[in-house]
C-alpha cells in the first residue's frame, strides 16, 4: 500500500495494492494491523455507504467532542471531490482545507482523523461512497459548516449542487467555535 502524507497534519492518502487477473480484481480496503503500522490506531465502529446522483454535495459534517470521529473514505463506484476542513483550535492549519478527487478506478481511500469537518461532491451519477467512523453517530453532538463560506476558499467546482436542507443551515467558519483541540 502506498501512503501519502497531505500538508495538514494527519490526513493521509491511502492507495492499496490492486491485483487484477482475466476475472477482475482484488483490494483489501482494511486491515487493522496494516493500517496500525501506519499511524491509525483508530477502532471503527460504524461503516456508512451513500448513493448520490452528479452534483449531489453532502457536508460539510462533523461531531462533536465526545462523539468526534475519525473517518476513513473511499469510493466504490463513481467518483467525488472529496473535502476535509481541520477544525482543531491549536492546529497550525486551522481553518484551511484538503481536496482529492476519490474515484471507483483510482480505488483511493482518504483517512480524516477527529477534529475535521468533511463533505464530498458527487462527480459522476450512482457515486456509491463508503466511510468508515470510529465513534457512533450521535444527532445532538452533530455539526455542520457551510459549504459555500468563502472564507473557506474551497473550490467545488460546482455551481448548483443538490443540497438537503440541514446543510444549507450550516455555520460560517466566522462563527464557528472550536471545541476541538490537536
Amino acid at each position: 500500500m502506498k501512503i501519502t502524507k497531505t500538508n495538514i497534519d494527519g490526513l493521509i492518502v491511502i492507495e492499496p495494492e490492486i491485483y487484477k487477473d482475466n476475472r477482475g480484481s482484488f483490494l483489501e480496503s482494511w486491515n487493522v494491523k496494516n493500517f496500525q503500522e501506519i499511524g491509525i490506531m483508530d477502532h471503527f465502529v460504524q461503516d456508512n455507504q451513500s448513493s448520490s446522483s452528479k452534483g449531489t454535495l453532502r457536508g460539510l459534517h462533523f461531531q462533536n467532542p465526545p462523539y468526534t470521529q475519525a473517518k476513513l473514505v473511499r469510493v466504490i463506484i463513481g467518483s467525488v471531490l472529496d473535502v476535509a476542513v481541520d477544525l482543531r483550535s491549536n492546529s497550525p492549519t486551522y481553518g484551511k482545507h484538503y481536496s482529492i478527487v476519490l474515484s471507483g478506478e483510482n480505488f483511493k481511500s482518504f483517512y480524516i482523523p477527529k477534529g475535521f469537518a468533511h463533505g464530498f461532491v458527487a462527480l459522476e451519477d450512482n457515486t456509491i461512497f463508503s466511510y468508515k467512523c470510529s465513534e457512533m453517530y450521535n444527532k445532538e453532538s452533530e455539526g455542520c459548516l457551510l459549504w459555500n463560506d468563502k472564507n473557506l476558499g474551497i473550490d467545488w467546482n460546482v455551481c448548483n449542487p443538490i443540497i438537503s436542507s440541514k446543510d444549507k443551515q450550516g455555520l460560517y467558519f466566522k462563527d464557528f467555535k472550536s471545541k476541538f483541540n490537536d
